[in-house]
């Protein structure tokens, strides 16, 4: 449960007595879940508008109310902030007086952030209080994007010899405040946001900080390949991992236990949510933080590059009122984003959705969605069980992991319910076969299934540097073609360039197959008929299979044959 008090906004609110506790209970429960700032959702939920909320904040710090919508900020007082940091403590300068600044906060109320910027520059820090909106624009007028580079962050922390000596203390004798103190370091915390930041503007999904016996490395996944960022000095694991622990409210003192948190965060306008893992080793935690960009959850069915054929008939199949869909495909090719394309099609007033993920990954306005916490038994099979006593009309399942979880989904089908789930398989036979092997029984299974996609991720070629080539005799052969299936279309690769850093690739897109449950289907699934066969026949009735949407890609100039050959 969240506590109201935990909210400093919304326990000054309390106190005053301007909403109900029950409201405000609400508020607090749905920023923990969704991460959306509080004062977005007291005006959402028509609790309160902006102005009163900057006003009783405005009284309460005994400061004032400033619009910064007209104001015109000198240059100087803008270089009291350096960029990074205006952007990590969401606040502008708007005046200077000798040795104190006022600064315009979207959160006032952290008293902590006014200590630590005022740290940070060496002045007395004055709270003014403004609407969120207008400081992130004006952190986009007087901060562009240039910034300061990581380079120059990392060669004064190799510089800062006292900070080292500091760290070498504090890690010997493990103390936690002194870990906390370390994580407030101004070098540290520069250090941190320029880091998430540049992996953030290069379009990274994760980003790894990792501890090694002699050296302290940060990758980042970018397009599915990994990429190694200018190592920091090996002493820097300690506060780094600390600092990102106390940005994901972790805690600073287990570092014998795997933990979980999230980060919110607004980089160059765009909210950006970060999921945190961190995982005890022999040389100290690694962290990995996936990047979950909320304009992900904005994608719709009609812009994820489905072939024609697939995309009607899943914009068809979605709207049947009952049955079970599957997409399938190996970690991080894109199921959960197809599956959410899905679900904002068919989120109408006039249906329910219900979701069990491990763990919610994005949230959608209108579907409710329900953590899986296999830590305290709320298992996938537990949420379904009492999904079916909240009359819904669709249901998303994250994960079919096994027969109980496999069993409720075809139930729930058998009894009215649209189902959509997720299997770990190759191809789209295989997640037959798969459910069957499970125990489900082969009739169960053919008569609930609608139909399997299979989906695959592959880097686009950079368009930069993209270059018309001869593909050899090897390399056809390999696709299954010879030089007269080919007659005369272009094959393309990336040759390397600045725009896309020198790989060749710049992008991601999906290649999918499609199999529809028909009749012939349905009769070899009763046959227990192993997944070869079924594959066959699917083919036979005309499914387009991975490798030949791989080549769709190639043919049309957007995929490598190196990256279809590595994926089907």
């Amino acid at each position: 449960m969240s506590d109201v008090q935990n909210f400093p906004l919304l326990a000054l609110i309390k106190e005053r007595g301007l909403a109900d506790d029950m409201q405000l209970e609400e508020v607090a429960q749905e920023h923990v879940r969704s991460g959306k700032p509080i004062s977005q959702l007291l005006q959402d939920q028509g609790i309160m508008d902006i102005e009163t909320q900057l006003h009783i904040q405005a009284e309460h710090l005994g400061t004032e109310v400033v619009s910064l919508r007209d104001l015109e900020i000198p240059a100087d007082v803008i270089q009291t902030i350096p960029a990074a940091t205006a952007r990590v403590y969401k606040c502008v300068p708007v005046a200077v007086y000798g040795a104190m600044v006022q600064v315009a906060f979207a959160d006032p109320l952290n008293p902590s952030a006014i200590d630590e910027l005022g740290f940070a520059i060496g002045k007395e820090v004055q709270p003014l209080v403004s609407d969120p909106g207008q400081i992130d624009k004006a952190i986009e007028k007087y901060y562009p994007e240039s910034g300061e580079s990581l380079g120059d962050v990392l060669k004064n922390l190799g510089l800062d010899t006292d900070l080292g000596k500091e760290v070498a203390q504090v890690s010997q004798r493990q103390d936690i405040a002194d870990a906390a103190g370390l994580a407030d370091q101004t070098p540290i915390i520069r250090f941190v946001n320029l880091v998430l930041t540049q992996a953030i503007q290069d379009r990274a999904s994760d980003i790894h900080f990792e501890p090694f016996e002699d050296e302290f490395k940060i990758r980042y996944r970018v397009d599915g390949a990994l990429y190694e960022m200018a190592p920091p000095p090996k002493h820097l694991a300690l506060p780094v991992t600390s600092r990102i622990k106390v940005m994901a409210n972790l805690d600073i003192a287990e570092r014998r236990l795997p933990q979980d948190g999230r980060i919110a965060l607004n980089i160059a306008g765009r909210e950006v949510d970060l999921r945190v893992s961190t995982l005890p080793t022999q040389f100290g935690e690694s962290v990995v933080l996936r990047v979950l960009d909320r304009e992900a959850v904005k994608m719709d069915i009609d812009n994820l590059g489905l072939p024609k054929a697939v995309h009607d008939y899943l914009v068809e199949n979605i709207q049947l009122p009952n049955g079970i869909i599957i997409v399938t495909g190996p970690t991080g090719c894109g199921k959960t984003t197809t599956l959410y394309s899905c679900l904002r099609r068919i989120n109408a007033i006039d249906s329910k959705l219900l979701t069990a993920e491990d763990p919610v990954e994005y949230d959608i306005e209108g579907i409710m969605q329900v953590p899986i916490n296999e830590a305290v038994g709320m298992t996938f099979g537990k949420a379904l069980r009492s999904f079916l006593r909240q009359d819904p009309d669709i249901i998303m399942v994250g994960e079919m992991r096994d027969l109980e979880t496999a069993q409720i989904a075809i139930q729930a089908s058998l009894t009215g319910h649209l189902v959509l789930s997720t299997l770990h398989t190759n191809d789209s036979a295989g997640a037959v076969t798969r459910m069957i092997d499970m125990g489900v029984e082969p009739f169960l299974a053919s008569s609930t299934l609608i139909c399997v996609v299979a989906q695959r991720l592959v880097r686009t070629i950079c368009k930069k540097c993209r270059t018309p080539f001869e593909p050899t005799e090897h390399q056809l052969s390999q696709l299954n073609l010879s030089p007269h299936d080919i007659g005369d279309k272009v094959f393309y690769y990336g040759r390397g360039c600045a725009n896309c850093n020198d790989t060749g690739y710049k992008g991601r897109k999906g290649i999918f197959e499609l199999l529809p449950i028909s009749e012939p289907v349905r009769v070899l699934i009763n046959e227990r008929a192993p997944t070869v066969v079924i594959h066959q026949k699917a083919v036979e009735l005309g499914m387009v299979t991975l490798r030949e949407d791989g080549l769709r890609s190639i043919f049309d100039g957007e995929a490598t044959i190196e990256e279809i050959l590595k994926y089907t």
